[in-house]
């Protein structure tokens, strides 16, 4: 606890008289066991953060059924690169098909995937193949998208040749 020390800390007896000096002397050790206390209270009491993940459902292997198929004018085909995103609807053999880009901005991909959704529905399809050169940053990122936009028929593919020679062709 606290202790005043009051002995004035000169020589005792003769001599001159001085006044007496008052040293003080405060024992510090309950104020750092409240503060470990209070450390070790906020430790165990703090909630970490917890890891936020997203739902993704994978097809079946041993499910045979086959599924209906997909029409072109309800499907919009998105290839993420590194910086960029191309997309097209069609098939991307076809001489019509043209190659858009934008970016992953929330005024790029974003508001592509929302044009579509007001113009088709919710009925429309998202097929994504990143190109070798994508990251897996840009794969979440358009995962995120979909998710954002609401839009809850995406297909993961890998990007096939013809998507490929469209990309080249379209020089961007």
């Amino acid at each position: 606890m606290a202790e005043i020390d009051s002995s004035g800390g000169g020589k005792k007896g003769g001599g001159k008289k001085r006044s007496k000096k008052m040293s003080t002397k405060i024992d510090m050790t309950p104020m750092v066991d409240l503060g470990f206390l209070l450390i070790t209270f906020f430790m165990l009491t703090t909630t970490l953060a917890k890891p936020v993940t997203m739902q993704l459902n994978m097809p079946d292997k041993t499910d045979t059924k086959e599924t209906s198929p997909v029409k072109l004018s309800e499907t919009l085909t998105v290839i993420p690169d590194e910086f960029k995103v191309y997309y097209y609807q069609g098939i991307p053999t076809e001489a019509g098909t043209k190659l858009e880009v934008t970016d992953y901005s929330d005024t790029g991909i974003r508001k592509v995937i929302a044009d579509l959704k007001k113009k088709i529905g919710n009925n429309f399809t998202l097929v994504i193949k990143p190109t070798k050169k994508a990251k897996y940053r840009n794969m979440v990122d358009m995962l995120d998208e979909c998710a954002i936009t609401g839009n809850k028929r995406y297909a993961l593919l890998q990007i096939d040749p013809a998507s490929e020679d469209l990309i080249k062709r379209s020089g961007k």
